[in-house]
């Protein structure tokens, strides 16, 4: 599939932007984190930020961005309709929670639970996103298992180490034990990555030229001739080419680049408290952003539709 930029910025900035509000609710509804009025300015003002370009940036995609809000009414059938009325309702709690922290000064009883909500509501609208992709049976990369909990273990990784580092930055003691979370979820977004290219590489239950024919008892299908003498919208978005040593250059450096090395950094940090840690966990957010982005683009460039058959392919 065609990794467009836009969509790329989208699933990577509002998972970042709904993981961090995700966790101001968390700890909120634990106690764990006192209602600073600076911490939560900036804590509330990135989140919300990088909801907002994400969803912005999402319309950038369509033919027609003016008529988005049509795709709302679409609820009962549509994951990208659950996706929009989930993203809206999110701003409601969220916002309440977020003026009871920067204004009052406080983010506990009521506003605690509006914090509990607003974390779940953050929950779905990114499990949605992510089943606008599971959901598609002809695009088997996506219509996998392991695509929904790598959406929401890298939204929580990526907003949890957001978080680290303004917790570092307000020299906030709850940045120590945080830490060792944010270590915790670098684990479990490994390992989801390693068994989805894992699950990616089976070619068990895989559509093949015999089978979208039903020619496949007579043996090898091959290409006669081309359907279309030029290019068309199909191969363009649909039949995008990423060579595979290109991909495995790609993937290496998602998992040490991207994963393995801001590891490191937050442990470092971890071990080394204060100024280092906080630096520590800037450097380590700025590769991990890079890193996710990287993901990001193969998630869409390895996809391919079982309509590419039809235009040579061998097996989607």
């Amino acid at each position: 599939m065609h990794p467009a930029k836009s969509v790329i910025l989208f699933t990577t900035a509002s998972g970042a932007g709904y993981g961090l509000i995700a966790w101001l609710g968390v700890l909120a509804i634990l106690g764990l984190v006192p209602a600073d009025r600076g911490l939560g300015l900036i804590a509330f003002g990135l989140g919300f930020g990088l909801v907002i370009l994400g969803l912005v940036s999402s319309t950038f995609h369509l033919g027609h961005p003016e008529r988005a809000w049509r795709a709302l009414s679409q609820w009962r059938s549509s994951w990208l309709s659950r996706e929009g009325v989930a993203a809206v309702f999110t701003f409601l709690p969220a916002g309440l929670f977020a003026l009871g922290w920067v204004i009052l000064g406080r983010n506990d009883g009521a506003f605690a639970v509006l914090g509990l909500i607003a974390s779940l509501s953050c929950v779905a609208t990114v499990a949605c996103t992510a089943m606008i992709y599971a959901s598609l049976k002809t695009i088997r990369a996506w219509h996998s298992p392991w695509t929904l909990p790598a959406y929401l273990v890298m939204a929580a990784l990526s907003g949890g180490l957001l978080l680290l580092v303004l917790l570092g930055l307000w020299g906030q003691p709850l940045a120590g034990p945080f830490a060792a979370t944010v270590l915790a979820l670098f684990a479990a977004t490994l390992a989801v990555k390693l068994l989805y290219w894992r699950s990616l590489a089976d070619t068990d239950g895989a559509s093949t030229a015999e089978s979208a024919t039903g020619l496949g008892g007579f043996g090898k299908v091959s290409l006669l001739e081309a359907p279309h003498s030029e290019s068309n919208y199909l191969m363009q978005e649909m039949g995008f080419q990423v060579a595979r040593r290109h991909a495995e250059r790609l993937r290496r450096f998602v998992l040490f680049g991207g994963l393995a090395a801001p590891f490191v950094l937050v442990l470092v940090g971890l071990a080394v408290p204060g100024a280092v840690a906080v630096v520590a966990a800037i450097l380590a957010a700025l590769l991990l952003g890079i890193g996710l982005a990287v993901e990001r683009w193969l998630f869409f460039a390895e996809a391919k539709h079982v309509v590419t058959l039809y235009y040579g392919e061998s097996r989607a």
